[in-house]
This record gives structure tokens, C-alpha cells and sequence, in this order.
């Protein structure tokens, strides 16, 4: 790849398009003045003009053309899962000793104490920054740079670091993750790494670029990053552990609420085929969104013909996307009614439409699109999005057709991609874990807090748009003590927390299994059922449900089970 083919892949005069690959170049052949970038064999990245993007992409190429865009997931842990208690019995000292733990993130302050060994060496293995663009790129990037181990340890020697290193987290999201997953311990701030003893691969993401935030309506000052950036990263990782020979714990406390919830798009079905890797454990966050008022559930009684939605949108809303999926084998269309009174009559369904909407005494512009048969997941997709829109109540009234009972979700984004003022008047808890939580094999992790063993109060609830169980299990996420970027320590909460724990002891069970070979083909779908039936359990609750999934993520209790022969 020449260094103008290289620079299109950053650059914000340069789209990204997510081409469902399979090994077949013609697929390429339809594009003008574009730059091909191979992901792995099943999908690539074309690069195009950013000028080719108009209104009517998803309704020339579909929906899944246009990456995802991807958000943080953010808002005395060792005990309440069982490690303490474990790690008290001979032989089961067990701190991710020979294993590898991955972040796709922010990034890592890798100055951090907690990030270095006893003699002074780091515990990572590498990073790649994906924002510091070079020719040390891992293979078949073509962008960012890697920093190795050797590279690390220079720095630390160095009084300035970071001109040798010159990868930051600027935003202490990342850091947070590995510290809580693998960070030494530092006893006299109560602060316990779940697996200390594991090294660390990092992968720092590339901001989302600025043609793709303005197509969804993502305000410019939050953290958003594209699907095509982490599905570089995931191969990356795969490669490293490849390289090292050794097994590896995934976490990934990334979201979106773009997608059919369904865990068939790009990203989610890539990740499940990982997951399936020997020595591979992926843990993915829930999400934030269950108390969010971000999603509504409906359902047309073909005896009245339509429900109505009510969305209430807060003052000074730019814009944002919201979406509507419809349950096979239902086809649906909506109306529009504005909060001064105007009215969009309906907008009959056809195989691909889209429609510019504007008002006479409204500011606002809405742009419409129908995917009668979305690609990935087979269901219908209604897309709208909002520019500059009128605060005030706003109503849709969602139509079936034929004489089948048919029922339909609507996502709004997620925290941080649209204002907590944005609403629906009757929305539903449950269905609101983030895209990539509802990935078939992954473990998907809620939090709880331990002080009471209640449910984080904002955590999504499951299951699957399409019935999966998610999450599997809850693990500590309220008030737990990790890293901040002024390496001291301090309380956080949320499921990305929770999954940052579940991470760490995903490495504790890589090491019995794998490291010690007491299972040498361990991989997630093992891991998850390994959790499940340790899992702790009220016997007030039944279970699997929404909320909990199959209880409370209990180490101890897993091997114990072993023991018992349960």
C-alpha cells in the first residue's frame, strides 16, 4: 500500500465503507476512485471520497455499509467473587501467571505504577496506537503504531517517557479497565488487581471520523470510535497471542445502540467466531442503558391497525439517529406529527426508500430511510434522523400491515451520544443491552453491588431483540477502586467495571486450565458454562432472567462445584 493509500485510511476527506468481503475482489469493482483494505477474509474496508456519501448511501449500498460507531461504557471486589477465598487454598493461588489480558480502549498509561513489575519492567507486551500514525504498523494495518515490550521498558528507564513512547489515555477509560483486570496491588489504598500476575496487550482506538459522526448525528466532543477500527484491533490481538503461544482474556467495555440487538452484525458475529478460539475468553460490558429511557418496545394489534410512540426531545438537541426493527415477518411504516401540530402522512413501506422530511414551522429536517430486508439480520430497518429538532413531544404512529400481530423495538443512542433530556414517554428496561453485548458466545457481564447484592440501578437489562440470554452472569461494578490518570485511585461504577473484574478471573481460569493443563482446549463457550455453574444464586430468583442472567460470577464456588462433582 503506497503512503497516499495509507493516509486515506485516517484521513477525514476519506470515507470508510465495511464490505462484506468473503474472498471475492468483484465485489470491489463498483466503486470509484477507491482504496481496498482487507480486514481479514471475510470483510473488508473500501476507501472512497467522502464527497460519495450522501443521504441516499444506505439506500444505495444498505445499512451495513456504514460502520457502527462505537462509545465508552462508563459511569471491595475481590471478596464478594470468591478470589480471597481461593487463593487461601494450596495450589489455587491462582493471579493469570502465563496469561495474556487484551483491552481495545482508550488506551493505558503504561507509566503507572501498577503497570510495572518489581524489577522495574513492564507488564505489557505491546501496544498499538491506531492515532500515532508511522511505519511501525502491525502487519496488514497500514496505520497507527506498535510499541513493544523493549520500546516500553526504554521509556520507563527514560525521564521522559513519552518521547520515546509517546502513547497517553487521555480519557483514563482504558487504564481503568486494566488496572482493575491485572493492576498491582496496593494495599495501603485498598486497591487488588483480580489477576496481577497476567501481562497486558493494548490496543489504543482512533476517534471515529468526522463524516461518519455527522451522518448519525454524534456530537463532536464525546469519545466514538468505528466498527472497521475494532475489528483491526481484534484481529491484532488474535495475532499477538498467536504470537506469544499463550491464552488470552479479553475485555471489551465498548457499546453502541446502533443494530438489530440481535448479535448478527459485523462485529458481533466476528467476535463470536473468536470467541470459539482455543485459550480465547471474551468478556463483554452490558451496558449502562436499562433506567436510560432509550428504548421503546411496541407491538400492532392488527385490530386497531398502529401504536403510537412518543418521544420527548429535550431543549437545545442538535440531532441524534433513532432506530426502528421490525420482528419478522412484519413490514412497518410511520407517520410524523411535530410538536406544534404538523404531520407527515405515512410513508409507505417499499423494498428501499428515503425521504428528505422538512417543516414549514419547524426547524427541524428529518431524513428517513426503509430496509424492508436489512442484510445482516433479515428484519426490517427504519432509520430516521434528526437535524436540529424542536423540543417538545413528538408522536409516530408505527403501522403493521396484513393481519399478523407484529411487534417492533426503537433504539435511541447511547449516554453520551445523545442528551439524557431525550426520551421515550413509555419506554421499556429491558431489551437495552448495547449492541455488542448481544454477541452470541461472548460472556455479557451486568453489575451488582456488593455491599447489598442489589442490581446496579442503571445496568441493561436482556434479553436478546431476538430471545438469546444475556447477560450470563453479574459481576462487582458500584463502587469499586481502580487507576486515574494522576495514578492515584478512586471509586467507579457501571458494567464496564464489571467487566473489567469478570476479565481478570477469566485469566484466573486460563491459568488452571490452560497455563497448568487441567483443560489445555479451554475457550469461552467452556469458560461461560464454567461460570454458570458456579454462579451464586438467591433462591428467591428465578433464573435466567433479564436482570441477573444465571446470578452472581463467584471463582470459588466454581472450582468447588469441580470438587463436588456437580
Amino acid at each position: 500500500m503506497t503512503i497516499e493509500e495509507r493516509e486515506r485510511i485516517v484521513s477525514n476527506d476519506y470515507a470508510d465503507l465495511l464490505i462484506a468481503y468473503s474472498g471475492d475482489p468483484s465485489v470491489f469493482q463498483n466503486f470509484q476512485d477507491a482504496t481496498v483494505h482487507i480486514i481479514n477474509y471475510l470483510d473488508a474496508i473500501v476507501h472512497v471520497p467522502v464527497q460519495q456519501i450522501t443521504d441516499s448511501t444506505i439506500v444505495q449500498l444498505g445499512y451495513s455499509v456504514m460502520p457502527s460507531l462505537f462509545g465508552l461504557i462508563s459511569q471491595a471486589s475481590l471478596e464478594a467473587s470468591g478470589i480471597i477465598r481461593l487463593r487461601n487454598v494450596p495450589n489455587f493461588d491462582l493471579r493469570g501467571q502465563g496469561v495474556l489480558i487484551g483491552f481495545i480502549d482508550s488506551g493505558i498509561d503504561y507509566t503507572n505504577p501498577i503497570f510495572i513489575k518489581a524489577d522495574n519492567t513492564t507488564k505489557i507486551v505491546s501496544i498499538w496506537d491506531q492515532t500515532i500514525f508511522s511505519d511501525n504498523y502491525p502487519d496488514n494495518t497500514f496505520y497507527g503504531t506498535e510499541y513493544t515490550r523493549e520500546q516500553i521498558n526504554e521509556a520507563l528507564q527514560s525521564e521522559t517517557p513519552l518521547d520515546i513512547v509517546p502513547s497517553t489515555d487521555e480519557i483514563g477509560h482504558g487504564t481503568m479497565l486494566a488496572g482493575i483486570a491485572a493492576g498491582n496491588e496496593v494495599p495501603e489504598s485498598g486497591f487488588y488487581g483480580v489477576a496481577p500476575d497476567a501481562e497486558l496487550v493494548v490496543v489504543k482506538l482512533k476517534p471515529a471520523k468526522t463524516y461518519l459522526r455527522n451522518f448519525f448525528r454524534i456530537p463532536e466532543n464525546v469519545p466514538c470510535y468505528q466498527e472497521n477500527d475494532i475489528l483491526f484491533a481484534l484481529e491484532y490481538i488474535r495475532s499477538v497471542a498467536i504470537a506469544q503461544n499463550r491464552p488470552m482474556a479479553l475485555c471489551v467495555a465498548l457499546g453502541t445502540s446502533q443494530g438489530a440487538h440481535d448479535g448478527r452484525g459485523t462485529l458481533s458475529s466476528f467476535i463470536s467466531l473468536l470467541a470459539d478460539d482455543t485459550g480465547l475468553g471474551v468478556t463483554i460490558a452490558a451496558g449502562n442503558e436499562g433506567n436510560a429511557r432509550r428504548h421503546y418496545r411496541g407491538v400492532v394489534d392488527p385490530t386497531i391497525g398502529f401504536d403510537t410512540v412518543e418521544l420527548f426531545i429535550g431543549e437545545n438537541e442538535s440531532g441524534f439517529s433513532m432506530e426502528l426493527w421490525g420482528d419478522s415477518p412484519g413490514v412497518f411504516s410511520i407517520d410524523i406529527q411535530t410538536p406544534s401540530g404538523e404531520y407527515v402522512p405515512r410513508i409507505v413501506p417499499r423494498l428501499d426508500e428515503n425521504r428528505d422530511i422538512s417543516f414549514i414551522f419547524e426547524q427541524t429536517s428529518i431524513i428517513v430511510d426503509y430496509q424492508i430486508v436489512e442484510s445482516q439480520s433479515g428484519d426490517q430497518l427504519i432509520l430516521v434522523r434528526f437535524r436540529n429538532p424542536s423540543s417538545g413531544i413528538w408522536r409516530f404512529n408505527v403501522y403493521g400491515r396484513g393481519d399478523i400481530t407484529a411487534g417492533f423495538n426503537i433504539w435511541l443512542p447511547m449516554q453520551g451520544f445523545i442528551s439524557d433530556n431525550t426520551y421515550f414517554i413509555r419506554s421499556d428496561p429491558n431489551i437495552t443491552i448495547l449492541s455488542l453485548g448481544n454477541a452470541r458466545v461472548p460472556i455479557t457481564v451486568t453489575a451488582y453491588n456488593t455491599e447489598d447484592d442489589s442490581l446496579y440501578l442503571n445496568a441493561s437489562r436482556g434479553f436478546t431483540r431476538i430471545g438469546i440470554i444475556k447477560p450470563e452472569l453479574a459481576a462487582p461494578g458500584v463502587n469499586i477502586t481502580s487507576p486515574t490518570l494522576e495514578q492515584g485511585f478512586a471509586d467507579v461504577t457501571g458494567t464496564s467495571a464489571s467487566a473489567a473484574h469478570t476479565t481478570g478471573v477469566a485469566a484466573m481460569l486460563l491459568e488452571w486450565a490452560i497455563v497448568r493443563g487441567n483443560q489445555p482446549a479451554m475457550n469461552t463457550l467452556d469458560m461461560k458454562i464454567f461460570m454458570i455453574r458456579g454462579a451464586r444464586r438467591s433462591i428467591d430468583i428465578q433464573y435466567p432472567n433479564r436482570d441477573w442472567g444465571y446470578g452472581i460470577l463467584d471463582v470459588f464456588n466454581i472450582f468447588d462445584t469441580l470438587r463436588r462433582g456437580e
